[in-house]
């Protein structure tokens, strides 16, 4: 009886020092592991001088696309997004701030105003200043809608 008391004691023991080897060996791959990535990390950060290309469509001229970041020897790929009422030369990367609408030029047919550069994302390459242009609308006075005949409030 003591004999079987002593086994099962020394097979307990056996299988407990088992699982703290495997639990420590698994601790340490994962501590290693994420030593591996921070020093991936770490030389990516080194990098301060990234440069950013233009926002490229996946297809059509709008829309979710990809935009290439270089420096040194690596390259790295972002999403980004070219919304699709974005017709103008100058780019979605280049904000600026625009004065009032001049007066309609009757010879060309077109109005202008003039905008200063308030912000260049990603580095973008912008003009300081830009003009821009759009066909002139005539005035028409809306004319009112027709008022609906509705209930009535009630009076108290």
């Amino acid at each position: 009886m003591v004999s079987t008391a002593l086994y099962r004691m020394r097979s307990v023991f056996s299988t407990t020092i088992l699982l703290l080897v495997a639990l420590t060996i698994t601790a340490e791959a994962v501590k290693r592991k994420a030593t591996e990535k921070g020093k991936e990390a770490k030389a990516e950060s080194e990098c301060s001088e990234w440069v950013f290309g233009r926002c490229v469509p996946n297809s059509g001229d709008c829309g979710v696309g990809v935009r290439e970041a270089t420096c040194n020897e690596q390259t790295k790929k972002h999403k980004c997004k070219v919304p699709c009422n974005w017709k103008k030369d100058f780019g979605a990367d280049c904000k600026y701030k625009f004065g009032r609408w001049a007066e309609c030029d009757t010879a060309k047919g077109t109005r202008s105003r003039s905008g200063t550069l308030k912000k260049a994302l990603f580095n973008a390459d912008c003009q300081t200043t830009i003009k821009v242009s759009k066909p002139c609308t005539p005035k028409t006075p809306k004319q009112k809608a027709p008022e609906k005949k509705g209930k009535k409030a009630k009076e108290n």
